[in-house]
């Protein structure tokens, strides 16, 4: 049933970050109910075809109604935690901000996720996960030199730096309010997760070991042993031989002796090195070099499709991905020993807020029905 087993989470319809941190509570067992506009499942994706949407059930109401607003405030009353993903005040303007249920359910975790946070001059400005990223510096640094940076698709600020964030901040939530009987609101804004992601490269500009130059630093692709190679056959290989030890495996591999290479510890060199790694890489297959690599401790790994990637051994091995209904998709992360978490099943049907509150055992309060 997964280490979550037994909360219960109310979890409000919204664009990727919201959804994602619903799907991680549910898969490791927390009972999530979504609160979805009415039609929702009529014009949406089949169930099984929207995996970020799976293993819970949903409510359809209409939150412009004074009906629609009891029925989700009575289930969040039965809830030890919230997920909105809303403008900031768009829930205060519902009548389901925070502070309603500050004294009919004082544990819950009031979980809130955007992009530029519940203040600040930009709070109440649209944006996307490109705009959040751009102001933490972390797209400054991803691309090449002399390049425009590169948009690392919507992973950075809505996933990791959102919806991850978000579902951590509720744990830790949900922790504290075990101690101390009282919830709080957790403002996981997704500026301030894509800087937290951004630590550990601070860190190394202020030890000189990367600048501030896109495509200079270490793992940037700029260092010929930190990087991606095509190969004969138009794909690509991956590369991460940092260390000294790995790095002198790689060579061997690639068929070249250390000694004879030009020292790499010195930048001036890198650009012929890359070179000559390049027109030996341009030699084999992508599935050539992974076969003659794959046993070697050379931090080398193929490049892999979307489509390829439920066929690698090692992923098969350890059921990275999963099947439901026939489509592939990631399986639940991260795992545990005692507590496994189930294989997900597709979102449910809609279900009446009473049946809802009934399934947590909840009697029907006002307005549900």
């Amino acid at each position: 049933m997964g280490p979550l087993r037994g909360l219960r989470v109310v979890e409000m319809s919204g664009l990727a970050p919201a959804p994602y941190c619903g799907m991680l509570l549910a898969d490791l067992g927390a009972d999530v109910v979504r609160v979805e506009r009415p039609g929702t499942a009529a014009k949406g994706p089949a169930p099984r075809l929207d995996p970020i949407r799976r293993g819970r059930a949903s409510i359809e109401v209409d939150l412009k109604t004074e009906r629609g607003v009891a029925d989700v405030k009575a289930l969040i009353e039965q809830a030890d935690v919230l997920i909105e993903g809303f403008r900031p005040g768009v829930m205060e303007r519902l009548g389901l901000g925070p502070e309603v249920f500050e004294a009919s359910n004082p544990k819950l975790v009031y979980g809130r996720v955007t992009g530029w946070g519940q203040d600040g001059p930009l709070a109440h400005r649209a944006g996307h996960d490109v705009n959040y990223i751009a102001i933490t510096g972390a797209l400054h640094v991803i691309g090449r030199k002399g390049e425009p940076p590169v948009i690392p698709q919507n992973l950075i600020g809505d996933f990791a730096g959102g919806g991850l964030m978000l579902a951590f901040g509720i744990m830790a939530g949900v922790f504290e309010a075990k101690l101390s009987g009282r919830g709080q609101v957790v403002d996981a804004a997704m500026v301030d997760g894509a800087a937290s992601l951004m630590t550990y490269l601070y860190g190394h500009r202020l030890q000189g070991v990367m600048n501030d130059v896109r495509g200079e630093g270490p793992m940037s692709g700029a260092a010929p042993h930190y990087g991606v190679y095509e190969t004969k056959d138009g794909q690509f290989m991956s590369v991460a031989a940092g260390e000294p030890q790995f790095y002198e495996v790689f060579v061997k591999a690639l068929g070249l002796d250390l000694n004879s290479l030009p020292a790499r510890a010195d930048k001036g060199n890198w650009a012929q090195l890359r070179e000559q790694f390049a027109a030996i890489f341009r030699t084999r297959t992508r599935d050539e070099w992974d076969a003659h690599t794959r046993d070697l401790d050379a931090c080398v790994a193929p490049v892999l499709s979307m489509d390829e990637v439920a066929r690698h051994p090692h992923n098969v091995s350890r059921s990275t991905f999963i099947e439901v209904e026939g489509v592939t998709q990631p399986a639940p992360a991260p795992r545990f020993s005692r507590t496994k978490a189930e294989t997900p099943e597709p979102a449910e049907p809609a279900i009446s807020p009473s049946e809802a509150l009934a399934r947590w055992g909840a009697p029907t309060l006002t307005g549900a029905v």
